[in-house]
């Protein structure tokens, strides 16, 4: 890659998301980073319904962010592409189609509260896409804000290493400004609620000694780390100023450490030094590993290829969110390598169709600025595509390549949709299609025994904001009560469940035995204790594996019966719901000559599960999730006898500021409503979040 403007300019662009629990501040940060870059005049407020991020009119009535909102800014000569993010764990597959294009985060957490469950997930989520992160402790301005617990609450949640870069000067509503650690200088913003006086000068004195300490064991920190930064270390028994900065920067960007900052987004206190750690520690397109592709369109092939960012090679972009709104269709995209021009033509590699891109966008939330060109490392917005879904990677015709596109979550609730009237059931049909374009994550389906029109997705709030998006065209629907997405697992397996597969009706018949173990995933069967050719399923959902020896199954045949029994994991015989939780093994099995084949083998093997599963002591499983109640602490009693009523299993509680956080696992069933009747009980006081935590047997009343 030729070193030039262009890729100067790329080593110049940060591509972030700002991820968070819910109500922590993100887009209060991202209004404040849009303030102080000139890219706004005026400060957004999130209780006004004036920010720039939350433009939609569902966001700005809900006062939280539903949508994922890229913006875009300037700072100290660096290009920053902004996402803000939903916090909601309704909305975390955002999240994922997000962390899926950026190089790095900023994790912004609640000074009082510390690390909170959908912090916890989001962080998790980041994980996974292997971001680097930079933490934000807000609110600090807050009665029972402590910097030192928050990071002691990130170091036994979420990470063994979060290194805090700063010292608050003040406590609680006297909290004015941060000693910044690498330079031991003071960092102050004025009194006035607006806090637009930034100043520096020196350590005020009655936090030298403390500044000169929490230096030391930074130093001390980052040495135990950084084997440069070490060597330094135990030389001269310090660092110096460079050699930390550059420490905290590799350190970042492997992952290995989380530099911890601080403020007050509504104050505006601590956003400047935010934006210098983001242009210091966060990674540009040039400084993360190249993007991985499987070579060819359609059917791709099984040679990976990379792209690397550079402006003159073949173009690579990732689909990661369609809007589909009364002006047309966005398809937003992330570019890893080449050019895009308008007027371009490129290829959709899954599908191997091309479109042509009449205009390219920068975006500014619901706001949009022309561009001629865009190149690796930006994030655009373009017009003129029309089949391209989220996940698909745009290309070169020339040089096509399959990138991995986030995966959508499994929808977990139901609700029956309908047109009150008859003559709106295909406007219905097309705006149901629009979502699901626009959602991956939401799923729609025809009943077959109803004929309903059934819509799918990751929660209640999911789905109320699905169907005020089509009542909000003019649509009326009716919604039936939320139904939750069952499954079905064995409690007790069977063991040499035989199936003779034999059809003969004229020509080349199908011939295929197999021997079938099955048993729960948390059993180990003795003849397997270490299967050739074991398969399995990221979460636990499938394993199956093959001791059968002396080729009486040829391995292609193996395959096929895994296929089979795949295909039998679809519906299970308590009530037509998946199938989860299953460890099959293949221990024997016989050949014909002439009549196997991977057909009949695959026939066998789904029929000879679905036989096998009714011979087993099956059980339903549903969807329970962690709920996090914070209320008064004489509300306790109340929300305790409530959650047991809802079938609740407590599993803590602990007083935070004169309220009590209750933590508790329910069933996702028993949540419908339950904000109401929170609000009911604690006469509005009370707050509660959730979070997935898998599946659980269901009472004998959902069988």
């Amino acid at each position: 890659m030729r070193t030039d403007v262009r890729t100067t300019a790329i080593a110049a662009v940060r591509n972030l998301g700002i991820l968070a629990h819910v109500d922590a501040g993100k887009t209060t940060v991202t209004e404040r980073v849009l303030y102080l870059t000139g890219e706004t005049h005026k400060r957004g407020e999130v209780h006004d319904g004036t920010t720039v991020t939350d433009c939609h009119p569902q966001e700005r009535e809900r006062g939280i962010t539903i949508f994922a909102a890229a913006v875009s800014c300037v700072w100290d000569g660096h290009r920053i592409n902004l996402i803000d993010t939903p916090g909601h764990v309704d909305f975390a597959d955002e999240v994922e189609r997000s962390l899926r294009v950026l190089d790095g985060a900023v994790a912004v957490f609640d000074a009082v509260a510390g690390v909170e469950p959908q912090s916890e997930s989001v962080w998790r989520q980041a994980d996974r896409h292997g971001v680097p992160r930079i933490a934000f402790v807000n609110k600090l301005d807050r009665a029972g804000a402590d910097l030192d617990a928050a990071v002691a609450s990130i170091r036994e949640r979420l990470h063994p290493a979060p290194l805090a870069v700063q010292l608050p000067i003040g406590r609680e509503a006297g909290f004015t400004g941060v000693v910044d650690l690498l330079t031991l200088r003071a960092l102050t913003w004025d009194d006035g609620p607006d806090g637009d006086g930034f100043r520096e000068g020196p350590v005020p004195d009655g936090l030298r000694a403390e500044a000169e300490r929490r230096r030391g064991l930074l130093d001390e920190a980052v040495a135990g780390l950084h084997p440069a930064a070490l060597e330094e270390y135990v030389e001269h028994a310090a660092l110096s100023t460079a050699t930390l900065a550059a420490a905290l920067r590799d350190l970042t960007r492997s992952g290995e450490a989380v530099v911890v900052l601080c403020g007050s987004a509504y104050r505006n206190r601590g956003i400047e030094p935010l934006l210098d750690a983001v242009t210091a520690y966060l990674p540009s397109p040039l400084d993360v590993p190249a993007v991985r592709g499987a070579a060819g369109a359609g059917e791709a092939s099984a040679e990976e290829v990379e792209r690397a960012a550079d402006p003159d090679g073949p173009l690579t972009a990732l689909v990661f969110r369609v809007n589909v709104g009364a002006s047309g269709r966005l398809t937003y995209l992330r570019l890893y390598a080449g050019t895009l021009r308008k007027g371009d033509t490129v290829l959709d590699a899954g599908s191997g169709r091309t479109e042509r891109i009449a205009r390219i966008l920068r975006v500014q939330a619901d706001l949009h600025v022309e561009a001629e060109t865009a190149v690796a490392g930006d994030i655009v917005a373009v017009v003129g595509v029309k089949a391209a879904r989220t996940g698909a990677t745009l290309c070169a015709p020339g040089a096509p390549v399959v990138l991995e596109p986030a995966v959508a979550a499994t929808p977990v609730v139901t609700v029956a949709v309908e047109a009150r009237r008859t003559v709106d059931t295909d406007r219905l049909a097309l705006a149901l299609a629009r979502l699901v374009e626009e959602d991956p994550s939401l799923v729609v389906r025809t009943d077959p025994e109803t004929g309903q029109r059934v819509l799918s997705g990751l929660g209640e709030l999911h789905l109320e904001v699905a169907v005020e998006k089509i009542r909000r065209q003019g649509l009326e629907v009716a919604v039936g009560r939320p139904q939750v997405a069952l499954r079905e697992t064995a409690e007790r397996g069977v063991a040499g469940h035989v199936h003779r597969h034999v059809k003969q009706d004229g020509g080349a018949g199908q011939f295929a035995h197999v021997v079938l173990d099955v048993a729960p995933l948390d059993v180990a069967t003795p003849d397997a204790a270490a299967p050739d050719g074991a398969a399995g399923e990221e979460g636990g959902g499938f394993v199956f594996a093959s001791t059968v020896t002396g080729g009486r199954v040829p391995k292609e045949y193996v395959q096929a019966v895994e296929a089979g029994c795949r295909d039998a994991l679809a519906d299970g015989p308590l009530g037509g719901h998946p199938v989860t939780g299953l460890r099959v093994v293949l221990t024997d099995g016989a050949t014909h000559p002439k009549d196997s084949s991977e057909l009949a083998f695959r026939t066998a093997g789904r029929l000879a599960l679905r036989e096998a599963l009714r011979a087993c002591r099956m059980v339903l499983l549903e969807p329970v999730a962690e709920v996090t109640v914070t209320v008064p602490q004489e509300a306790v009693g109340g929300v305790l006898g409530d959650l047991a009523a809802r079938r609740g299993r407590v599993q803590g509680s602990a007083p935070r500021g004169g309220t009590a956080v209750v933590t508790a696992v329910v069933p996702l069933a028993e949540l419908f409503g339950y904000a109401t009747a929170l609000r009911s009980r604690t006469q509005g006081r009370g707050t509660f979040t959730t979070r997935p935590a898998g599946y659980a047997p269901a009472p004998p009343a959902a069988r």
